[in-house]
């Protein structure tokens, strides 16, 4: 079996993927992929890889000032001709929604035979599920290394008001002209490490979610993601003042991240506990009709929350099973629904439907999960250990790029920082920091640690 982390990017992302000793098959099938400088006159070679003739250029007013116009310029000398659709923005930004993936369905060419996205995450993410519901193959130009999904199968859109991950395809060419990223606003590069950063958080708890409720788990591809992290890490210093080799080793490490989760084909590998944050704080905006901040930015404030639960969780010694069947008695249906229902407003009959379906709070379920978590005690420890770094390396590595690092920082009130840590184990049935310190009784705890700390 290949050392993953010893490979290029084209090497990774070649079509016949890999068999991996975890019984898998690994694909990441790209027809091309470019990071470099100066590469946006390549434009012509991937539209040529693709096998296409005529592209239908999306994009939005910020995202066309940044690259598109010169996308445009670069097909007209060419000679390719094409269809450009700017996607109206109803608000203070781009949404990854219904609305704007309709929008795009709807005013798509016939004429054109794949459809080229300009821009970073929603951009990307719109074109991802557009593309897979029309049949037709997408690609990207981007604008910013802002976050990891240019190369992943998933999207993460707001769906019936709800954040959600729908696995759809990747982008069939990624081209990222490094000159164009690094010029990006700098709250979009901040996003980019923000979203790396959590990677420490998902090894972390994708080993726990293995080691308690038997999820698929592969070890190749998680050194995968702790190499993209580590290349991320030691440019981050760099990042900030625009380094081209720094915006370019960035841009490449998020891409290996999103190889990573077309290789596992979930988000596990690069998403915990800190992307719920993220994802609880944009569904309260949507709830309330408020703007909210970048994804990464977000992530990356979620990541120190998580991080510093970390510094906590490694002082328990040993779980009390009498607290946690204790807990689990107090949590009453009824109460439980009740706490549904003020955290959620009106998405909370999505997640009382979802707990229909996973019966996550199954006393039986719970009584397995607890079992396991007090037998496997020391191997978690150790995991932790192993994947969870000094709080205050990253803290300093944030705090130096001169990110926000508190919700304050980012208008999030203690109170929806508290509901969000609360209800993130309802939002979705994913094993994460939440849900093992749920099934050990510690929530309401540590939801008061948490108000102390960010007060």
């Amino acid at each position: 079996m290949p050392d993953f982390t010893k490979m290029k990017l084209s090497q990774l992302t070649r079509r016949e993927g890999f068999q991996c000793a975890c019984g898998r098959e690994h694909v990441c099938a790209l027809d091309y992929l470019n990071v470099g400088r100066g590469i946006l006159n390549e434009l012509p070679d991937m539209i040529a890889a693709l096998g296409a003739k005529r592209p239908f250029i999306v994009c939005d007013d910020n995202t066309y000032a940044a690259a598109g116009e010169r996308v445009c310029r670069v097909l007209d000398a060419g000679g390719i001709p094409y269809t450009l659709y700017k996607v109206p923005c109803h608000s203070d930004r781009l949404k990854p929604a219904e609305w704007e993936v309709g929008s795009v369905v709807m005013h798509f060419d016939p004429a054109c035979d794949v459809m080229l996205g300009v821009g970073s995450g929603v951009i990307n993410d719109i074109c991802k599920v557009a593309a897979h519901a029309m049949g037709i193959k997408n690609a990207i130009v981007g604008t910013a290394p802002s976050m990891d999904g240019y190369a992943s199968n998933s999207s993460s859109m707001e769906r019936d008001q709800v954040k959600v991950s729908l696995y759809n395809q990747a982008p069939s060419g990624i081209l990222l002209d490094v000159d164009i990223l690094a010029q990006a606003p700098m709250r979009m590069l901040w996003a980019g490490l923000g979203d790396m950063i959590a990677k420490y958080i998902a090894m972390c708890e994708w080993r726990i979610s293995q080691l308690i409720v038997d999820e698929y788990y592969c070890e190749d591809v998680a050194e995968l993601m702790r190499e993209a992290l580590r290349r991320v890490m030691a440019a981050a210093d760099g990042l900030t003042a625009r380094d081209p080799a720094a915006v370019q080793a960035v841009a490449e490490g998020l891409v290996l991240a999103g190889v990573g989760m077309a290789y596992a084909k979930i988000s596990r590998p690069a998403s915990g506990l800190e992307h719920y944050f993220s994802h609880m704080w944009e569904m309260m905006a949507l709830e309330r009709g408020q703007p909210y901040d970048l994804h990464g930015i977000q992530v990356g404030v979620g990541s120190i929350l998580t991080l510093n639960m970390y510094r906590d969780i490694r002082r328990i010694a040993r779980p009390d099973a009498e607290r946690a069947r204790a807990a689990w008695r107090a949590m009453t249906p009824e109460r439980w629904e009740a706490q549904i229902n003020r955290i959620f407003g009106k998405t909370a009959p999505q997640m009382i439907a979802l707990e229909a379906q996973t019966r996550k709070n199954d006393p039986e379920k719970h009584e397995r999960r607890l079992s396991r978590l007090i037998e496997n005690w020391d191997r978690i420890l150790q995991i932790i250990d192993e994947e969870i770094p000094d709080f205050d390396m990253v803290y300093n590595v944030m705090a130096k790029a001169g990110m926000p690092l508190m919700p304050r920082d980012i208008g999030i009130s203690v109170e929806d920082t508290v509901n969000a840590f609360v209800g993130s184990r309802d939002a979705r049935d994913k094993y994460m920091t939440c849900t093992f310190l749920w099934d050990l009784g510690l929530t309401d705890e540590y939801a008061e640690k948490l108000r102390q700390f960010v007060s």
